[in-house]
């Protein structure tokens, strides 16, 4: 491992302990456990999802439930492994019942995830779901703009149905798996990017729209 590696482990070693000690918010007094994140520092692909559920909450590990299960599938189905990507959520904590995260509990792990996105650098992001999705699309549909690459800098984000969406209602099923179809062309344009030199990640001000699909 060369010295940029260790030094970058060593951080993200340092946000996990500090997720899992949070309390910046009433989550870190109700949870089992924190769920910083889990996947290789050198990952290409960062799947951004919205919050821990119970399965998740006992394990500390992100997407460990059926949600999960399916993630996996959909995986397989574009030849990729879980062991290829990074997942995390964009708050940390399990909030109570499930219900939907609470603007402050939003803000409180934003610093966390930023550092993340810091650290692993990857070169295409997955928003699941529309509290990741408002990160780079604010006030937008994700039955308009799902599937729809849009370059951020140097990163390609694409907001994506969360696979708990189909558990519930079958007739999302078809449009995740097409959606994720796109990602071995997505990987094709992220390097193309890589060559071309583009800049490193910037606002979401300056996002551009691929006409890929």
């Amino acid at each position: 491992m060369g010295e940029t590696q260790a030094a970058m482990s060593q951080e993200l070693a340092q946000l996990y302990a500090e997720v899992r000690q949070c309390q910046r918010c009433i989550l870190g007094k109700g949870r089992t456990l924190a769920v910083p994140g889990d996947g290789p520092e050198s990952a290409r692909i960062m799947f951004i999802g919205e919050a821990p559920g119970y399965h998740e909450d006992q394990q500390g590990k992100p997407f460990v439930g059926a949600a999960g299960k399916f993630l996996e599938e959909l995986l397989a189905g574009v030849k990729l492994q879980r062991k290829d990507v990074y997942i995390c959520n964009v708050i940390k904590c399990r909030p109570p019942g499930n219900r939907d995260p609470f603007p402050d509990e939003l803000e409180a792990c934003r610093p966390y995830l930023d550092r993340q996105i810091a650290l692993i650098k990857p070169k295409i992001i997955i928003t699941l779901g529309r509290f990741s999705m408002a990160r780079y699309f604010p006030n937008q549909s994700i039955s308009k703009i799902h599937g729809q690459a849009k370059r951020f800098g140097a990163t390609l984000v694409v907001p994506m149905f969360h696979p708990a969406a189909a558990l519930h209602q079958p007739f999302y099923r078809s449009m995740i798996v097409e959606d994720f179809a796109k990602l071995p062309a997505l990987l094709a344009e992220a390097d193309k990017m890589d060559a071309s030199g583009a800049p490193d990640s910037g606002p979401p001000a300056q996002a551009q729209q691929l006409s890929l699909f």
